[in-house]
């Protein structure tokens, strides 16, 4: 028979709730999105939490449409503004108690989601 320490127990107990609550806090950071268009709306980049590009999407006719350095301003644009989007993101779920469930985050920001 396997006698566990009450203690040992709950020590074993709190380090399995820390790891559900770590594993849900990067399913939250995963989730965040940010699409911010450049200024003519032609390009549309998709930025995650940490920076990283993970779509770009560029109008019909925009490559024909700029000549080459106005289409490296579009796509820088719409790139800076989608990375300080997801950055502000990622603060405000920081900012927040990282710790609390969606459920309880969502109710204290009254927002739903982050994805924008």
């Amino acid at each position: 028979m396997n006698n566990i320490h009450p203690e040992v127990q709950a020590a074993l107990d709190a380090a399995r709730e820390l790891r559900h609550k770590i594993a849900d806090l990067r399913d939250r950071i995963d989730a965040i999105r940010a699409r911010r268009p450049s200024p003519s709306g032609a390009v549309i980049p998709e930025v995650d939490a940490m920076g990283r590009l993970t779509s770009l999407y560029l109008a019909p006719g925009t490559v024909d449409r700029f000549e080459s350095d106005e289409l490296i301003t579009e796509i820088m644009t719409a790139i800076r503004d989608s990375t300080a989007d997801a950055a502000r993101q990622y603060e405000q779920l920081m900012d927040r108690d990282p710790w609390a469930t969606t459920e309880d985050s969502d109710a204290e920001s009254g927002a739903a989601e982050f994805v924008s």
